[in-house]
Formats: structure tokens, C-alpha cells, sequence
């Protein structure tokens, strides 16, 4: 094999097979820490714990691809102007139908804030998306989910324009979470979502609408980790 030919097959080696844009004019993307993320990890998670496997070019497929790559690119990319999957000028997302954030707001959000924010009253947020930064935010969740959080399409009930699909997401509580302590639990929720596409399967309209307390029910699960530290530390509380 001569030198050309393996840089090519190590190029493709190392093409995530799911998330189209990942490595397209990578050198001229401004990638949030600096190059293109990697997702081995959470595509090994990914392939072990799915329940569907889609033929090669179905619609099925298709809608799980092209949803794990305007994700991928909303979060590791800082300019609008890199971003390939979705159309900038018509983007929105609508969560649970709340009002729908443009991808400017998206962008500088973070997924995880924008899946997240919800109006409850202050003392049944299990959340508060209106507190963390995009930092902080997907700090909390790779805390949690060391080997990722993973994400299928079950169901697709229409093709574009206008996709509905029915979606699951999944990980392992393998590391602490805002005070809880892990579980090593899976914890995992489903939901429905409809993206409507433009000619050129760029997303413009995205509502997913799912219950977050299938998602905290399994994070709040863990005991609170200062109240096992004060218990290991207290003389008082063990058994004599």
C-alpha cells in the first residue's frame, strides 16, 4: 500500500459513520476545544445497547444520521457558519412547546440547556438550564454518562419534508451528578419528535417533546454524596 492510499484508509478509519460534517475541511472549522470531537466511546455504547438496526439507506437511518449530526455540529462547532445540517435562517428548535430558540440561541446554549429549560416552579426544577453555561452543562451530563449518552430512532411515521419519528436516549449513571452519587444504573427516556427538512435535507423546524422526570428520576436516584460524607466522617454515626 503506498503512502497516499494509507493516509486515505486511515482517513476513513477514522470517519464516524453516523455524523456526516464531523471531518469534512476539519482544518477550517472552529471546533469549541480546538479540533473535531471523537465518539468512539459513545458509538460503542451505541451499538451495544440499541434496540433497532436500520438497513444501510432507509429513512430510518437516514433521520437517526442526519439527527446525530446537526447535534454534533450545535455542539462542537462556534461559528454558525460551519454549521452544514440544518438551515441557519429557518432553524428553530421547540422543546415540550415551549418557545422555539433560532440557532444562534442554540449554539450558544448548548443542547443539554436547551433540551432542558422548563418553566415549573423553582422547587420542582430538578435543572435550572438558566443557571449553567454551555460549559457547565455538558460538563454535568460527561460527569455523569462517562461513556456517553447514547440516542436511536425507534420509529419513523413519515418521510421529509415534515419527519415524525419516535426517539430513545440512554446511559450509563457511572459518575456523580450535581451532588448524587452513581448508581452504575441505566437511566433512559423516550420521546417523539418531527424535523422538517428543506430540499436539501438541511433541518429548519425541530420539536421534540419527551417527560424529563424519566431522565432525573434515574440521575436523582444516588444518594446525596455530602450526606455519605458527613456519615463516613461523624464518629457518632458508626457502630460501635
Amino acid at each position: 500500500m503506498s503512502t497516499a492510499e494509507a493516509a486515505e484508509a486511515s482517513m476513513a478509519a477514522a470517519r464516524d459513520k453516523y455524523r456526516s460534517f464531523l471531518h469534512d475541511e476539519a482544518e477550517k472549522i472552529q471546533w469549541r476545544h480546538g479540533k473535531p470531537p471523537t465518539y468512539d466511546t459513545v458509538n460503542q455504547l451505541f451499538e451495544e445497547g440499541r434496540t433497532k438496526e436500520w438497513p444501510k439507506g432507509s429513512l430510518e437511518e437516514t433521520v437517526q444520521n442526519a439527527i446525530k449530526s446537526w447535534e454534533m455540529e450545535l455542539t462542537h462547532k462556534t461559528r454558525l457558519q460551519d454549521v452544514k445540517s440544518i438551515n441557519p435562517d429557518k432553524f428553530k428548535l421547540i422543546v415540550n412547546g415551549r418557545e422555539g430558540l433560532s440557532a444562534e440561541e442554540t449554539l450558544k446554549a448548548g443542547s443539554y440547556n436547551a433540551l432542558l429549560k422548563n418553566s415549573l416552579p423553582e422547587e420542582f426544577k430538578f435543572y435550572k438550564a438558566e443557571e449553567e453555561s454551555f460549559e457547565s452543562s455538558h460538563e454535568a451530563f460527561r460527569s455523569a454518562f462517562p461513556r456517553g449518552f447514547a440516542w436511536e430512532v425507534l420509529s419513523v411515521y413519515s418521510g421529509p419534508p415534515l419527519i415524525a419519528f419516535k426517539f430513545r436516549h440512554w446511559g450509563f449513571f457511572e459518575g456523580p451528578f450535581k451532588g448524587h452519587a452513581p448508581t452504575g444504573e441505566k437511566v433512559e427516556f423516550c420521546g417523539l419528535g418531527t424535523l422538517k427538512v428543506d430540499e436539501s435535507l438541511r433541518a429548519e423546524d425541530v420539536e421534540i417533546y419527551y417527560d424529563p422526570a424519566e431522565l432525573f428520576g434515574g440521575l436523582l436516584k444516588g444518594s446525596s454524596i455530602e450526606d455519605s460524607t458527613a456519615a463516613q466522617g461523624c464518629p457518632f454515626s458508626k457502630k460501635t
